[in-house]
């Protein structure tokens, strides 16, 4: 029961049935477990209004398993349906627990703490919740603390005691050392989504800090979408005889994602991700992954010189800014979005269980090296950026992009981790997808200087591994060869754009977009939610133009379009004819066609007078005046 549901027409369950929900959705839908539990009829009709079938995979094995108290360990892939799996069971729990206490003195507590790595993440669990609670939700209470507003103010929502918080863990460890949240004799439920993430983004010490404001004994839920060494810590620090689900993906499952690398230098790139957007060969929702701001806008620029509107997320925007573009683009407003995927920030890494062999350990260690002496070379410092980046952003971790065609790893990323949570964004809630990176071979690593990014040295290492990974979990990355040859005449127009976006043109994109979206953002805290309509007119794909845009590499002349086979439709203004006809010649008319038309007046006519006999000059003129007098 993927949230991807939500905007389909039509939801399939497992086993390929359609259910079209009817008013009294109770009765229709029957959420049959093992242990013969069932879900609260307000959830029923929440769950048909929104569209949703049979369980998956997950929600069956584990549903059941949280509504008996068990503690659980789960582990499957993105668009899997992790986020309702352990919420139906919270929710039901709660609802059970406040119609038998009677409203005594537990109640007005919270009782369910759900966690989870990002604030995109956080806000996209607490809308699932409220959707969840659309018939109940003067009896349940959700609030999102993750969020970037002040301690303080975030006071008076947990006044309130609401029964189910979401948040990240520096964020709850920060209000309950401010008292402002108490759990220690009310938490039933522990929730941690995206747990793989959890402690790779630094929040280790945060999360042993969070476990002495808890209870001796509650109810824990880890889900994560790899079983990693930081899963299995957590698993010691929480876990109480858990029950371990490593839930496989049917075949029909895994042949909804198609997957393809293209191995190329730096400026290839540039040329084939023009090709395909262009010429759109990729048709529906793309997310285009880099690895760092500067790349984000860079690829932007030089999408405006094409005319190509796109949007651009990373972690210097405001929160509010970021939510919004998300939305959008779920609604169908944006086709691209550039999203940057800065786990490097975050030192996110594999860890050693997932490297495979010595090799890829010792190209890790030399890799580091590298970097370590950079670090040590004071020339080789960058400047440190002045705008500050959210080290709670994270774009490709969990959150729900619905319906998006393709994901483009434009820039490889930098662990096997990184490369399942980015394909994990399409080929969602049984819908058809495709992924397709961009390699760059270690020979023709750091050759063009001007468009090189630093991290494409270990591409090589990175995919083998990623590869590896794929043919264990039954899936297979295929190439894809690009007729290069046809594409070729394309190459001067690509590098006349790559001249124009300079590193100024990029500081000042970064710049405007910063400055403008802050602005949007205060708008979105007050005028927007008194005048809803007017978000119609703020758009987050506007053209930077901080570089000068050339006009004439908007169109596409018909000498350099690729010949591409299309299907041959027959004419059927005539009966008995087709429109394939084979080869016609060009046959030159007889007739000059300029020389017949010489003007609309003098169309086919001739002159009357010559003009040399009829000149006269004024004295002419006066001799024959005097003449007739």
């Amino acid at each position: 029961m993927s949230s991807n549901q939500k905007n389909s027409s039509v939801s399939q369950s497992k086993a390929g049935t359609k259910h079209e929900p009817t008013n009294d959705a109770s009765s229709d839908i029957s959420f049959s477990f093992d242990n013969n539990s069932e879900l609260d009829p307000r959830l029923l009709r929440a769950l048909s209004k929104l569209k949703y079938v049979k369980p998956t995979l997950i929600q069956e094995k584990a549903i059941p398993l949280a509504l008996a108290g068990k503690d659980i360990l789960a582990r499957a892939r993105t668009g899997s349906g992790k986020t309702a799996a352990y919420s139906l069971p919270v929710i039901q729990k709660i609802l059970t627990a406040k119609a038998t206490s009677k409203l005594t003195s537990i109640h007005g507590s919270t009782r369910a703490l759900i966690l989870v790595p990002t604030r995109e993440l956080a806000q996209q669990v607490t809308k699932h919740i409220n959707e969840l609670l659309i018939y109940c939700s003067k009896d349940i209470k959700v609030v999102n603390i993750g969020t970037n507003t002040p301690v303080e103010l975030q006071k008076p929502l947990l006044l309130e005691a609401p029964d189910i918080v979401v948040s990240t863990p520096f964020r709850a460890v920060a209000q309950l050392e401010a008292q402002n949240l108490v759990v220690r004799e009310s938490l039933q439920t522990l929730v941690i989504d995206e747990a793989d993430l959890i402690l790779s983004y630094g929040y280790e010490e945060d999360m042993q800090k969070l476990l002495t404001f808890l209870p001796k004994f509650f109810q824990s839920l880890i889900m994560s979408a790899t079983l990693s060494k930081d899963v299995e810590k957590l698993k010691h620090w929480i876990l109480r005889n858990p029950v371990t689900l490593k839930l496989e993906e049917e075949k029909d499952e895994l042949d909804l994602l198609a997957q393809y690398c293209v191995l190329c230098s730096e400026v290839d790139k540039f040329l084939l991700i023009f090709v395909i957007l262009r010429l759109r060969l990729i048709k529906g929702k793309c997310l285009i992954f880099v690895n760092d701001i500067d790349r984000c806008y860079r690829l932007k620029l030089f999408l405006e010189q094409f005319s190509i509107k796109s949007c651009v997320l990373n972690s210097e925007l405001p929160l509010n800014s970021r939510y919004h573009i998300v939305e959008e683009f779920n609604k169908g407003v944006y086709e691209y979005i550039i999203a940057t995927d800065e786990n490097n920030l975050k030192g996110e890494k594999d860890s050693d269980d997932e490297l495979d062999n010595n090799d890829y350990a010792t190209d890790n260690d030399e890799a580091s090296k590298m970097e370590q002496s950079q670090e040590s070379n004071p020339k080789k410092k960058k400047k440190s950026r002045k705008n500050k980046q959210d080290k709670e952003y994270g774009v490709s971790r969990g959150i729900d992009f619905v319906n998006v065609a393709a994901v483009i790893n434009f820039d490889f990323p930098t662990s096997a981790k990184s490369y399942t949570h980015r394909i994990g964004r399409t080929a969602r809630a049984n819908q058809k997808g495709m992924s397709l990176s961009f390699v760059v071979p270690k020979k023709l690593a750091g050759k063009n200087k001007n468009v090189s990014c630093p991290t494409t040295e270990n591409d090589e290492v990175l995919y083998a591994r990623v590869e590896k990974q794929q043919l264990e979990a039954g899936r297979t990355i295929k190439p894809y060869t690009f007729d290069m040859k046809q594409v070729e005449g394309f190459r001067y127009r690509v590098e006349d754009a790559l001249r124009v976006v300079t590193r100024i043109a990029i500081r000042e994109a970064r710049l405007k977009e910063v400055k403008q979206e802050i602005i949007n953002s205060e708008k979105l805290k007050s005028h927007f939610e008194d005048h809803p309509k007017d978000l119609n007119f703020l758009r987050h794909d506007k053209p930077l133009h901080p570089t000068r845009v050339q006009t004439h590499l908007k169109d596409i002349p018909t000498y350099l379009m690729p010949r591409i086979k299309t299907l041959r439709v027959p004419d059927t203004t005539t009966e008995g004819t087709s429109s394939n006809v084979g080869y016609v010649p060009y046959h030159k008319t007889s007739t000059n066609r300029y020389r017949k038309h010489k003007g609309p007046k003098f169309a086919g006519q001739k002159r009357k007078n010559d003009p040399l006999k009829t000149y006269k000059t004024k004295n002419e003129e006066k001799r024959k005046k005097q003449k007739r007098s």
